[in-house]
């Protein structure tokens, strides 16, 4: 098998999975007698990142990572 066909594959199992899964939590939700959950999408999921700059403010008592503090030089 090619690493296309094994990515196709895991996909497909992937989805069978999110169904069967789905399928499950009606299930007992309808045993338990609540009402289920709406299905999360994942257009709700993800999350929008402006492009407009963080304010500087929130970085003033910080390290910048792998450098050190801003008053003394790396290592």
């Amino acid at each position: 098998m090619s690493v296309q066909d094994d990515l196709a594959a895991v996909k497909s199992c992937l989805e069978e999975l999110v169904r069967t899964v789905g399928r499950l939590e009606r299930s007992v939700a309808a045993e338990r007698g609540v009402a289920p959950a709406p299905a999360a999408g994942r257009a709700e999921s993800l999350v929008t990142i402006p492009d407009a700059p963080y304010d500087s403010g929130l970085w003033t008592d910080t390290d910048d990572e792998g450098l050190g503090a801003r008053d003394r030089h790396a290592p």
